[in-house]
């Protein structure tokens, strides 16, 4: 048994423990029998930690041993649920610390928000556990690029769960289909992320967070700071405090595919956004809508965020549709297109608009969560399907994009259009925007949307050219006892 420390002894001491975790454990370094038991614990519960659990659940072999949530409330429901549901014992823990310092553990599964991912695999990585990683893996840049050098470092398994890589059958065979030239060369990628949002509201004073939540260790790497929406939980997504806005929400999984099509394996050398937060006044800072342009040398990749409906700002028309594509990908080849519109299959069509092939898989959160534990047991990291560089890689195509719209400023729709004149894609997308805005009755003639810089990368350094306000922007200010640590550093 893990000893016990009191919470207010944990906070105190969270330098010396973050320090003490640098040297990992080596309880899970052996390759394990097909029939050794797998201790689980699920971190951040109350939303998609239940996914995590029952994917976890479902694998022979792996036991859902502890969970963790900042919430008391969320935590104590959790634990007597997944108690009834596996007739097992179940450790709850308020923080993370209190379950890594447990050795019976061998897999930590963080479903947390955003801003806590990277810290939270780095320090169960040095604490010797394997680790299943939400999407996006990291806050920004810099810190995702540490969690890949911890899971190399410390030779830890580290899934990213964009569970769509582990649809092998389904998308990945299109990527082969495409990769193969059957389609001709590929001119571009457009990743679709048009999903209902709507305004989070606002308070003309600070939120009054309930002290069941221990709002110190909720906001961990983040800055803490007053809230001014209705609701912590959730809405976290739409504040670059602590999230990502929708394309590093639900967008990182099609950013992702986009990505696997195109082959790249280095941000993209250059980087610019259109976009804002229109339609209504909340306390949300991320834009409802946006138009990221990755200019890769081979093939642009182009993502579209709407969260706005079709028309007339009715909620009740739904939401618009790109070529087939709502919350998926088009990637346009010189002989035809694939249109991937879910997680697990793709379609094919000539440039006639007849359908030549098609892919289909099941669901493959289970397959994907599978794929994680054979790793674990075998140690071949080469066999993830999703490693924790590919989920940083499409991670930080969502946070340069954001540092593109964050620099930029008000422009007329007029300014912007001759802005972008020179790259028929993004005239296409930003036009197209332009009239999905409209029909909401937004007016975009006055300076209404942020025209953010063209930003100049090193895509293997990761590291912006000749820009402090865009370098700035690759990592954050760590609060105390929460710093994601600099792993060169670390002997």
């Amino acid at each position: 048994m893990a000893r016990k420390l009191s919470r207010r002894v944990f906070v105190k001491g969270s330098v010396l423990t973050a320090a003490a975790l640098t040297i990992p454990s080596t309880i899970t370094r052996n390759v394990l029998g097909a029939n050794d038991e797998l201790r689980a614990a699920v971190v951040g519960v109350n939303s998609r930690g239940g996914a995590h659990i029952d994917g976890l659940g479902r694998q022979s072999g792996v036991t859902v041993a502890g969970i963790c949530d900042a919430d008391v409330n969320v935590l104590n429901r959790t634990v007597k649920n997944v108690e009834s549901k596996f007739k097992k014992e179940c450790k709850g823990e308020q923080d993370i610390r209190k379950l890594l310092d447990d050795p019976s553990f061998n897999i930590i599964s963080i479903a947390t928000p955003n801003h806590w991912h990277s810290l939270m695999a780095i320090w169960a990585m040095q604490a010797g556990k394997d680790v299943y990683c939400e999407k996006p893996v990291s806050h920004n840049v810099w810190e995702g690029r540490q969690a890949v050098k911890a899971a190399r470092k410390y030779k830890k398994i580290c899934q990213t769960g964009t569970q769509s890589r582990s649809s092998r059958r389904g998308i990945g065979e299109a990527v082969k289909f495409v990769q193969d030239g059957e389609l001709g060369k590929i001119l571009y990628a457009v990743g679709t992320c048009y999903k209902p949002r709507q305004g989070i509201g606002k308070l003309d004073k600070p939120l009054v967070i309930p002290d069941h939540i221990d709002y110190d260790l909720w906001c961990g790497p983040a800055e803490k700071r007053d809230l001014f929406r209705p609701k912590l939980h959730y809405d976290w997504h739409w504040d670059y405090n602590t999230g990502s806005g929708d394309i590093g929400n639900q967008g990182i999984h099609q950013m992702d595919i986009a990505r696997w099509f195109l082959g790249e394996q280095a941000l993209s050398p250059r980087i610019m956004s259109i976009g804002g937060r229109l339609g209504y006044d909340d306390a949300g800072d991320t834009p409802n809508t946006q138009v990221a342009f990755h200019a890769y040398e081979k093939a642009p990749l182009i993502f579209e965020v709407r969260g706005l409906p079709k028309e007339g700002l009715d909620w009740k028309k739904g939401m618009d549709s790109y070529r087939g594509s709502g919350v998926g990908v088009i990637v346009q080849c010189e002989g035809g297109h694939v249109v991937i519109p879910n997680y697990y299959s793709a379609s094919a069509v000539d440039k006639d608009g007849k359908t030549i092939k098609g892919w289909r898989e099941g669901d493959p959160m289970t397959a994907h969560v599978g794929n994680f534990v054979d790793c674990v047991r075998s140690r071949k990291r080469e066999d993830l399907n999703a490693d924790i560089e590919e989920g940083h890689l499409s991670s930080a195509l969502c946070h340069t994009g954001n540092i593109a719209h964050r620099l930029g400023t008000k422009m007329t729709a007029d300014q912007i259009k001759d802005y972008v004149k020179g790259s028929p894609e993004y005239t296409d997308s930003y036009e197209r925007m332009a009239d999905h805005l409209g029909k909401n009755g937004i007016d975009i003639k006055g300076k209404t949307m942020t025209l953010g810089p063209w930003l100049e990368m090193d895509g293997k350094a990761e590291t912006f050219k000749n820009n402090a306000a865009a370098s700035k922007l690759l990592t954050r200010e760590y609060r105390k006892g929460y710093e994601v640590p600099d792993i060169d550093r670390i002997a």
